[in-house]
């Protein structure tokens, strides 16, 4: 693909805007809208292989520019194999119009010092290329976990609430200073615009720390909290992004089934009896396995599954975007995918605990936290 020359490329930006006020799909007044080149990174596995084949067959789109560490299966789209920290990747971009930034690293095994690294420098590097390259437009996704799970949040969230989490859960340091940069760059790069979306809990061969909460066979349910849980099945998520991507919406997103469920509907809809433990109990139990490595999910995880943090989605809603999956159906998707898989304070377990599991139940699993301290203790003593 080649580059067009700086100066057609600037006189094309200048123009932009007053083709935008023109017509809301970016072309001229009387004119078939201009189809923009897109590039998405991550783009060979996950939401980012799903995206880049939803852009490859709209007719919207003129061309799609694929990067990731590996080749994906989508042939039509154009491939550049390269680590998204490379500031390479500048030349790669060029002549994209949108870039989609997806390559991240929230895998609960991995080492969190790498998670960090390949995350924040991932997108720090994909912003400044796409500002070099001429890119006028970055997508980025992070999460509605930004907001917070607080009990005195407002259900549903607005687009524009604070953003009042903290590091303690799983990743969300990382996607807090992924806000940072999105809000910075325009600033940085005058005439960079960037969009954020946030989707809500993600289902569909996804393996978080809230998805994983639904492999336990009792459902933790913390004394004196009130959860409420939304779910955004990643077709739903492809599509917004889709729909960010070709510039119908812009700003921060959140992304979601429309409402949310309680606690007691959850339980209804799953089957699964909860194992309600005091607050002190059940974060001192989560923040011990974690501290020995004995779980990947440290102890904020758990507040996630205590106090609200569904969002509107208003502003999605405003552009004429809708969600195609309830929330019901979600957590019955949800519910297939993790069958069979079994999962305690975060840790899953193999067939043999999870017998034992079992047949023991969840609460003396969890309760027998202390004796894998002690184990784990007399262990390293012994080294």
């Amino acid at each position: 693909m080649s580059s067009p020359d700086p100066t057609v490329r600037a006189a094309r930006n200048a123009a932009a805007p007053t083709e935008k006020a023109d017509d809301p799909a970016g072309g001229a007044a009387g004119r078939p809208p201009r189809r923009p080149v897109i590039a998405v990174t991550g783009a060979a596995s996950g939401v980012g292989a799903l995206l880049t084949r939803a852009l490859v067959d709209s007719d919207e789109v003129k061309e799609v520019v694929a990067i990731d560490e590996r080749r994906g299966d989508t042939a039509e789209a154009h491939w550049h194999v390269l680590d998204v920290r490379d500031p390479a990747i500048a030349d790669k971009l060029r002549g994209a119009d949108v870039v989609v930034h997806l390559a991240l690293d929230l895998d609960l095994e991995t080492d969190a010092a790498a998670r960090t690294a390949y995350n924040v420098r991932g997108t720090q590097t994909v912003l400044t290329a796409a500002a070099a390259a001429g890119v006028h437009r970055v997508v980025l996704c992070t999460s509605a976990m930004v907001y917070g799970a607080l009990p005195d949040n407002d259900v549903p969230l607005a687009e524009d609430a604070e953003l009042r989490a903290t590091a303690d859960a799983t990743g969300v340091g990382d996607l807090l200073e992924i806000e940072h940069l999105a809000h910075r760059a325009p600033r940085a790069h005058p005439g960079l615009n960037v969009t954020v979306l946030r989707p809500a809990v993600l289902v569909g061969g996804t393996d978080t720390a809230l998805t994983r909460y639904f492999e336990s066979p009792r459902l933790l349910v913390v004394a004196g909290s009130r959860p409420a849980w939304q779910f955004c099945h990643v077709e739903d998520l492809v599509s917004a992004l889709e729909h960010a991507a070709l510039e119908k919406v812009e700003g921060d997103l959140a992304v979601g089934c429309d409402g949310w469920l309680e606690q007691e509907e959850v339980e209804e809809l799953t089957g699964i009896r909860r194992m309600e433990l005091p607050s002190s109990v059940a974060l001192g139990a989560a923040a011990r396995l974690h501290r020995i490595g004995l779980t990947p999910s440290p102890a904020g995880d758990l507040a996630y599954t205590m106090y609200p943090w569904v969002v509107s989605g208003s502003r999605l809603h405003d552009a004429g975007w809708r969600p195609r999956w309830t929330n019901e159906e979600v957590l019955a998707e949800l519910l297939e995918e993790v069958a069979g898989r079994h999962t305690v304070a975060g840790r899953r377990l193999g067939r043999k605990d999870a017998t034992a599991a079992g047949a023991a139940g969840a609460t003396v699993a969890l309760l027998g936290t202390a004796a894998l301290v002690r184990r784990a203790r007399k262990a390293r003593r012994r080294i």
